[in-house]
């Protein structure tokens, strides 16, 4: 990866063809759902399709699946294929794996595996289609593994689209994603990097205040049109949370084109935007730029 030559860094993409394989499982009806809710319909390509349009567009992405089949019933995609595939695409592409926090001991041993045998560079969690609260000590044994090796952890926060508008939200609690619940993952883990994804709604404050106290936190701006942050989102962007800030679009239900769009037309200070683009990300991922190491 030449992270020069890159425009920008997108932290939020997701692996998802795979599950589209299995349509007994129940996951075309919660696709299908979720086209309607962000209004785009081609929301299954492959790692090689999403790696085809990042590299026309200059831009890096992390990339990554979701392990939520104990809660859910859907199949996951497998961590090694994604790796893989990710590998395939290194010039654009940064892997990302998955563990069900649930998998204990198990899901510990599978992720210093994949850090040591496929090159993973962080991990992705969805506290509400896992079914756990981040601060549930069952969950920390996985996070022990992630942090020996001073890896990210990225979390889903606040709402989410899957299940919305289906019968009982497809079973999709959201109160396991209340931001709040990371500030003790924080406390006890200093030193593992910690991504909020997503404006928290409905508990944005509470993101701010944890990503302002504790330095190892941060927060991707995934998941929403730049046209819809809220003010206060905006202010702390552009001040107290500047180093803080990634740009993250939520690939492939949300495309960068209309993400990088509509922000150009948000009030961001010129000095913060290669900082919320690109910068903040290159440092926290421990990316190789002309004349510095990486990580």
């Amino acid at each position: 990866m030449n992270v020069d030559e890159l425009v920008a860094i997108d932290v939020h993409t997701h692996a998802e063809e795979p599950c589209g394989t299995h349509p007994d499982d129940g996951y075309d009806a919660l696709q299908a759902q979720m086209a309607v809710y962000f209004n785009q319909p081609n929301n299954r390509p492959t790692v090689e399709e999403t790696a085809a349009y990042f590299r026309a567009r200059k831009i890096g992405a992390v990339i990554f699946p979701v392990d939520a089949e104990r809660e859910t019933g859907y199949r996951r995609y497998s961590n090694e294929e994604v790796a893989e595939k990710a590998a395939a695409n290194s010039d654009v592409l940064i892997p990302f794996a998955s563990i069900d926090p649930a998998k204990g001991k198990t899901g510990a041993r599978e992720a210093r595996r994949l850090i040591r045998e496929f090159g993973i560079r962080g991990f992705k969690f969805h506290p509400s289609m896992q079914g756990f609260y981040p601060n549930d000590r069952s969950a920390y044994v996985l996070y022990e593994a992630i942090a020996e090796a001073k890896l990210p952890a990225l979390f889903h926060t606040g709402q989410t689209g899957v299940g919305s508008g289906m019968p009982g939200g497809a079973g999709i609690r959201l109160k396991y994603s209340n931001p709040m619940y990371l500030d003790d993952v924080a406390v006890d883990f200093p030193d593992m990097p910690i991504i909020l994804a997503h404006p928290s709604f409905p508990w944005q404050e509470e993101a701010l205040s944890v990503a302002q106290h504790k330095p190892n936190v941060y927060i991707d701006l995934s998941g929403w049109s730049p046209k819809y942050f809220p003010p206060i989102l905006v202010r702390y962007a552009n001040t107290l949370l500047k180093h803080k800030m990634l740009f993250g679009s939520d690939w492939p239900v949300i495309k960068p084109d209309r993400w990088l769009s509509d922000f150009e037309k948000l009030d961001i200070k010129p000095e913060v935007r290669p900082l919320i683009l690109k910068d903040n990300a290159v440092k926290l991922l421990g990316l190789k730029t002309a004349g510095s190491p990486a990580r």
